[in-house]
Order: C-alpha cells, then structure tokens, then sequence
C-alpha cells in the first residue's frame, strides 16, 4: 500500500483560516459553509506532537465519513453537497486535500462534549473504584476494569482550548449549559449513536469501549451531528478476541505513542520530543488497520 504524503498543516491560501485544532484546519468558504481539512497532527497528553503520523488524517476522515453516512437515518449530520473542487480554484489543492477535505454546513456547536461509555476504562474506572460512581452516576458493585456496563451511560464533559483539559461534569450541569430539552436531547441521541455503532462494530469483532460525540445547531434549531465520529482518536476501540474482563485492553490508538512517551524524560509540556519513524509508522498501522476492519 502506498503511503500519501504527510500533511502537518493544510497551508490553504486561497480562504480564510477559521480556526486550527490539535488534529483539524477549518477555513471560511461563506455565510453557510467551512472547509475542515483533517491533518496528520497527533496530541499526546493534550500536546501536539512536531511529527506527523503519516496517512492518519485520511483515515480519520474517511472513518468519519463512512459513520456519517451509516448513522444519517438517527440525526442528520455536518456534510454538504459542495464539493471541493467548487470551492478550490487550485488544481493541486484540491488534489492534496482531496481525501482530507470535507466542505461542511456551518452550525452552532454545542458547548459540551458527549461522552458515551459501555465499558468501566480509564477515568471512568479510576472513579469508580473511588467512589462505585461515574461522572455521578451510581453503578453495581464488583465491577471490574473493562467490565461491560449494564447499558451504556452518558458522561458529558466542557470543551477545553488546546492545551488544556476537558473536565468531565454531570447531567444536571448539561442541563444548566443546554437546557432541560436539548440536554435530553443530545443524551438520547447519544445513546442510540453508541448502541447502533457498537452493534454494528461488534459483528466486525471490534468493540467500542467508549467514544465521543459533538453537536451543533442550525439556524432552525435542529441538532446535527458534527466535528469527527467513532475514529480511532474519538473512541476506544478493542479488539474484541482478545477482550478480557479485569485488563487493559490494547487499543487501536495511539496507545502505542502514549507508551513511547511515558519512558522518556519529558514533563509532558511543550515542546513534544520527536517521534523515531518505526513508532510513527505502527501507529500509522494501526489506524489503517481499524479502518480496514470496520469499513471493508
């Protein structure tokens, strides 16, 4: 398989840029439409790295995209109609952006972020054994780390700038940020996200142990379903043969950055050391492989 080239920044002249996240560039086409190009970037504990992982924003915006597309008949989504090529006069932009770039409908995001978890990993177990809650909710006792929770549970967090933390926070205060109806709103419409995926996932021998969803509004109030959905940087996805209740399930992440990280000396601040090749290209393997797993 040929490897494209990597892409740290779109460096898109021709519009105006709206904004740069850790992983996305989002530019102004008009009053009704963005362009987000997904990049290579990756952020290991809330740092972007100066190396790029090579191929993975296609993978994130393909994934995303085919979820869009399975998931359209819950909540309509961000996709448009235009088309790149309407909107870059540039023949050789538009052909290195062609499997990053997606022009989207501009909406209102919503201020959280909507966690949904079906299994008891990472922060979620940490407070359940804590305190038997998660995020507030109160669960059985003698769950185990990777334990498979009844049904799944909404978690929302606040939305962190770059560089700084999301703070996980309960429903009653979602209700306070969105009000009563749009906040039961977006949990229910959360859940059924999680439940069909997860269904769906698990017949390809993948489980989605946890994901994260974003939303916003358009101008008629209508929820839609935005940013990136079920990749392998929004979820946590298992592989379900070798799931076992009690561990930490291998991810099929950038588990494998994380590990490299954690055995130098680095405070975790920026600047991030850089990436050896071998370790940027399995991570880059891994992506690719979920991709293949979830979407052929």
């Amino acid at each position: 398989m040929t490897i494209p080239a990597s892409l740290l920044d779109a460096n898109l002249n021709s519009l105006p840029l709206l904004h740069k996240g850790k992983v996305r560039d989002i530019y102004d086409i008009d009053d009704k439409h963005m362009l987000i190009v997904t990049t290579d970037r990756l952020s290991a504990f809330d740092v972007i790295l100066t190396d790029p992982i090579p191929g993975k924003g296609i993978v994130l915006n393909e994934v995303s995209n085919f979820w869009f597309e399975k998931l359209a008949h819950i909540i309509p989504n961000q996709l448009s109609e235009v088309t790149l090529e309407q909107v870059l006069d540039d023949s050789a932009d538009c052909q290195r952006l062609a499997k990053r770039g997606i022009i989207v409908k501009k909406l209102k995001p919503l201020p959280i972020e909507a966690i949904v978890r079906g299994y008891l990993i990472g922060s979620g177990w940490k407070d359940y054994q804590n305190s038997g809650q998660v995020c507030g909710i109160e669960l059985a006792k003698g769950l185990q780390q990777a334990s498979q929770l009844p049904e799944p549970i909404f978690t929302p967090s606040t939305k962190a700038a770059v560089g700084e933390h999301d703070e996980n926070i309960s429903y009653q205060q979602a209700i306070e940020l969105l009000g009563e109806d749009l906040a039961k709103q977006v949990r229910d419409v959360s859940i059924a996200l999680y439940s069909s995926a997860a269904e769906y996932a698990l017949g390809r021998n993948i489980i989605i142990a946890d994901t994260k969803f974003e939303f916003g509004l358009d101008d008629d109030g209508v929820l839609h379903l935005i940013d990136e959905v079920l990749t392998p940087d929004s979820s946590r996805f298992w592989d379900a043969k070798q799931y076992q209740v009690g561990t930490s399930p291998a991810s099929f992440d950038k588990q494998i950055v994380r590990d490299y990280l954690e055995t130098l000396d680095w405070d975790k601040t920026a600047p991030a050391p850089s990436l050896p090749s071998e370790i940027a290209e399995k991570t880059a393997a891994k992506y690719r492989q979920v991709q293949d797993l979830l979407t052929q």
